[in-house]
């Protein structure tokens, strides 16, 4: 018996026992009699038999697979449904040789003669409820669990073999149709020779087998990250990762930045990178890194994988018809963002639109307008500008926080990664990405770069992320409304110093539609009642975590109404609203407002065809907290409100002299000039003739309009006052 006892590693199915194995086969074959009763005879109440008539249409359509929900399994065979529970790796094999010989009885006689059927694959789909991922223990291996999560990379398509032939490279026998697990598990390839196990006279070498490329069966496959909710990462916690394996029709089925429930079997496969040292190669030996192999994807398109955030049931949806019904919904809602913050109503009411968005329009010609709204607060620290932000995290369906000192250009859009396994280049999504569909909050927003603040224009006028790198050419969703906050240059708001103390570009200004200027102003009364206000929220800080005052909604009941809202209620202008607004922009863009006719300034309006738009999508958010289909008149006189006490009013002071349609760039070099001049040549204090300084600047060669303008914002920033019975100038500090 030579080669008997060579310790040469053999592979071989006889030796098993042949009681177990009949028992085994007896009971697959009795799961796959059950299944093709359950494809055939499972129907609903009108008798409609949904699976055998989809598998029929889907195999005519050349569609070689059949979606089935594990409930409907359970209705028909508890002991079925709960085999693909806890054994899902044989019984989804054994489904899918059942539906494709349904399929074969089903499509018969079939055109051309075909004799052979394709093969079938079932995606898996459940109602139950999500497991999180940091629940998925050791006991839960090769079962069916289904996750939440959002996809954040996807690797390119490749192919992984099914089955494969091998030939011997001495004695050419070939071993055909060999069995590759499906996963990340491939095929040990024998160390002996068949022929030399049978006894033959020929030696051939170890490790004599190659696979035969052109007789292997292959499947598409693709690689995708999952990282888990920002919900159910526990403070402090860097957020988990886990590597799915979806094949064939589940290819291309999600892009980076889709929150999605995945259903799968939970599977393990060996690590394989090594450490060079031998000592620490034996430590690993036996560890096995855990993956996903998936067997159905559910995109979650109302964001309801959010544990705050569940499904609206019926009662929910009555009490939510009543409250759009109520008159005051708009400032209860304004109420209950950020209770605990003293006064900023106009603020917050802004806050609520930015929460509640327009509608976004997809135009004929394929290009689309968005509609959510981005809000700058803009001022001094202590103004609880954090805070908000921090509220807008807590209370959106979907939403993502970040500062801007801490960020970066490809950490808040898209970055290219190599993957460390197969070495090409994938695609990780940022911030802007994970919050498709939502919020993203960025905090410090002065601080960021220049760089990387130019790297999100496109993110927040085109709602798109289009990279060209590595040989990668894509664009990535972002449809997000952006809430930011920054402190001036100065680090408090200078009234001396104007458009001084911002240091943002035009370009970035104007794709904002509110901009509040918030300053900390000196009142003595405002002072007590906000000292008042914040001992008592200090002093009553467990009573107020646990009810909530009077008229106030509660977070979980805000965060539903929004969602529900969002899902469920797609306003547009009607004709009366249209037409009243584009008599409000004529009038704003000729200089006949009245605001500007207090002021006897008729030139350069600060408002231009995107806030015009701002001004649409936060009258479509009125409506939509209201569940209303239209925005009417009221609508746009309270958007014309919020945009006159925010953007209007700080273009107005001056403050916004260089953003984008305030001011044309030959105005606003002479009235820097002028205004220069004038600080210079007066002292605090100094009384002068108005009529003395206009001459005096007329003779220099400067227009008398453009030296009353300079005056005129400077009085409304305080930096002058005018008298009107002596026309005199005091100059203020």
């Amino acid at each position: 018996m030579a080669g008997f006892d060579d310790p040469g590693v053999f592979f071989s199915d006889n030796f098993a026992p042949e009681e177990n194995q009949g028992d085994a086969h007896v009971n697959l074959q009795a799961a796959k009699k059950k299944f093709k009763e359950f494809i055939r005879q499972y129907h609903t109440e009108n008798f409609d038999y949904k699976y055998r008539n989809a598998l029929k249409r889907n195999y005519n359509l050349g569609h070689y697979y059949l979606e089935v929900n594990i409930e409907d399994v359970g209705s028909f065979d508890e002991t079925l449904a709960d085999k693909l529970y806890k054994r899902p790796t044989e019984n989804l094999s054994i489904f899918e040789e059942a539906a494709k010989e349904v399929v074969d009885e089903l499509t018969a006689p079939r055109p051309d003669g075909e004799e052979n059927v394709e093969d079938i694959q079932i995606m898996l789909s459940s109602d139950a409820h999500a497991a999180n991922l940091r629940a998925l223990k050791s006991d839960v291996v090769s079962c069916l669990v289904k996750i939440p999560g959002i996809i954040i990379s996807a690797s390119e398509i490749k192919a992984k073999a099914t089955k494969i032939s091998i030939q011997c490279r001495s004695c050419g026998v070939v071993i055909p149709n060999l069995h590759v697990n499906s996963g990340f598990e491939g095929y040990i390839m024998p160390r002996k020779c068949s022929t030399e196990q049978a006894g033959r006279i020929r030696k051939c070498p170890v490790d004599p087998y190659f696979i035969m490329p052109d007789k292997c069966k292959s499947v598409d496959f693709q690689i995708l990250k999952l990282q888990e909710l920002p919900d159910g990462i526990p403070q402090g916690e860097i957020p988990r990762h886990i590597l799915l394996y979806a094949d064939r029709y589940l290819c291309d089925s999600v892009v980076p930045g889709n929150r999605v429930f995945v259903l799968g079997v939970y599977s393990i496969k060996k690590i394989s990178r090594a450490s060079r040292r031998e000592g620490r190669e034996k430590a690993s030996t036996g560890v096995r890194a855990a993956y996903m192999r998936v067997v159905g994807i559910q995109l979650d398109v109302e964001g309801v994988g959010s544990s705050k955030c569940g499904t609206i049931t019926s009662e929910e949806e009555d009490l939510f018809r009543r409250m759009a019904a109520l008159p005051n919904v708009y400032e209860k809602l304004a109420n209950s963002i950020a209770p605990s913050i003293y006064g900023a109503i106009n603020i917050k009411k802004a806050i609520t639109c930015l929460l509640f968005g327009g509608s976004r329009k997809k135009l004929p010609d394929g290009l689309t307008r968005r509609g959510d709204i981005n809000v700058l607060l803009l001022g001094d620290p202590g103004t609880a500008k954090s805070q908000l932000l921090k509220f807008v995290e807590r209370v959106a369906p979907i939403a993502v926080y970040t500062s801007g000192k801490g960020s970066s250009a490809a950490g808040l859009t898209a970055s290219v990664l190599r993957d460390p396994a197969s070495r090409s280049f994938i695609v990780e999504g940022g911030a802007m990405v994970l919050a498709d569909g939502g919020v993203v909050c960025i905090d410090e927003f002065d601080k960021m770069r220049e760089d990387d603040r130019v790297a999100i224009h496109e993110a927040m006028e085109q709602q798109t992320i289009s990279i060209a790198k590595a040989g990668i050419t894509t664009t990535l969703n972002s449809r997000c409304s952006v809430l930011a906050a920054a402190n001036s240059i100065f680090g408090r708001w200078d009234e001396t110093k104007g458009d001084e103390n911002i240091d943002f570009l035009p370009t970035i200004l104007s794709r904002f539609d509110m901009i509040f200027i918030v300053k900390d102003e000196h009142d003595r009364n405002r002072d007590m009642v906000l000292a008042k206000h914040i001992m008592g929220v200090h002093m009553n800080a467990a009573q107020i975590t646990q009810e909530t005052q009077e008229g106030e909604l509660s977070l979980e009941f805000l965060k539903k109404y929004i969602n529900y809202c969002r899902t469920r209620c797609g306003p547009r202008l009607n004709k009366e609203a249209a037409e009243k607004l584009k008599r409000k922009y004529v009038l704003m863009r000729s200089g006949a407002s009245q605001h500007e006719k207090e002021i006897d300034h008729k030139n350069s309006i600060p408002i231009t065809v995107r806030q015009l738009e701002a001004i649409i999508r936060m009258s479509e958010a009125l409506a939509k907290m209201q569940l209303l289909p239209f925005a009417t008149e009221n609508h746009v006189d309270e958007a014309l409100r919020l945009f006159q006490v925010s953007t209007l009013d700080a273009a107005m002071s001056g403050s916004l002299a260089g953003a984008e349609g305030f001011i044309t760039e030959g105005e606003q070099e002479i009235v820097a000039r002028i205004e220069k001049q004038l600080k210079r040549r007066f002292a605090i204090g100094t009384q002068v003739s108005q009529q003395n300084v206009i001459q005096d600047f007329v003779q220099q060669g400067y227009q008398e309009r453009s030296i009353v303008k300079v005056i005129q914002a400077m009085i409304r920033r305080g930096q002058l006052q005018h008298r009107m019975q002596r026309r005199m100038l005091y100059r203020i500090s």
